[in-house]
């Protein structure tokens, strides 16, 4: 990792959340104590696979009482959500993407997708088990003449996700809807599922329990790697990286 940090300027960090944020409460704590009172020029957006309403439950059983993103991605970056209200700039591009018709072809093929929760209007999600057959139904979606992206994990999962929807794209769009440069944004993660963040942002953290599949892949040059593990390795990462104090003095 290279360059010098210009703190004169806002950043944006995204973070995982998912064994990067969560791990330990207390650490937890104590870097949104840090973070708190520089929120004026470091934003924080939530990055999260998760439907919203998971994600919702989990800040409010296990994140600090005071604590409170700037902006929540989720759905495997098919939702942005400011507040309360989701970011239609951001919504309405898939608004005449097929999901609808994605998901009656796949179920003609003989797969259920996966419960409501999971499906969103840039996102169609199906258990298929097995890489062939994931491999077929693409196959299949691509004679038919769509557009897509997709993500297969585990032994079943098959993320089906509009052309301009993912984790990154979602970071860069909402970077600029709160005009703040790419160089400017800070990736934290700990599985392969960031790497598309990492490669996206101007600058990454790798906590200290990050995966083998993310620490083997990672733009070294522009990556931070914590010995910390969790939240601990994400302020560890933004004190090495200039934009928090260090207060353990």
């Amino acid at each position: 990792m290279s360059g010098e940090t210009d703190i004169s300027r806002a950043w944006l960090l995204v973070s995982d959340i998912d064994d990067t944020l969560t791990g330990n409460r207390e650490d937890l704590n104590r870097l949104w104590q840090h973070f708190k009172p520089h929120r004026s020029r470091l934003k924080l957006a939530l990055n999260s696979s998760r439907p919203a309403e998971s994600v919702d439950r989990t800040l409010a059983e296990y994140f600090p009482g005071d604590f409170q993103a700037d902006a929540i991605i989720t759905g495997l970056g098919t939702e942005i959500r400011l507040g309360r209200y989701w970011l239609e700039s951001w919504q309405r591009q898939f608004a005449a993407w097929p999901d609808e018709d994605i998901r009656k072809l796949v179920q003609e093929m003989g797969y259920e997708p996966h419960d409501e929760i999971f499906q969103t209007k840039g996102k169609a999600s199906f258990a298929v088990p097995g890489r062939n057959r994931a491999d077929e139904v693409l196959e299949r979606l691509r004679d038919e003449g769509f557009d897509f992206r997709f993500i297969f994990s585990g032994t079943s999962d098959l993320d089906i996700l509009a052309p301009a929807a993912g984790k990154d794209a979602a970071m860069r769009h909402l970077a600029q809807y709160l005009e703040i440069e790419q160089p400017h944004t800070v990736a934290a993660g700990d599985s392969g599922n960031d790497l598309a963040l990492f490669e996206a942002a101007g600058r990454a953290i790798a906590v200290g329990n990050a995966r083998r599949e993310l620490i083997e892949a990672m733009p070294k040059d522009k990556t931070y790697r914590a010995k910390a593990d969790h939240a601990a390795g994400v302020l560890e990462g933004l004190i090495a990286l200039g934009l928090l104090p260090d207060t353990s003095g």
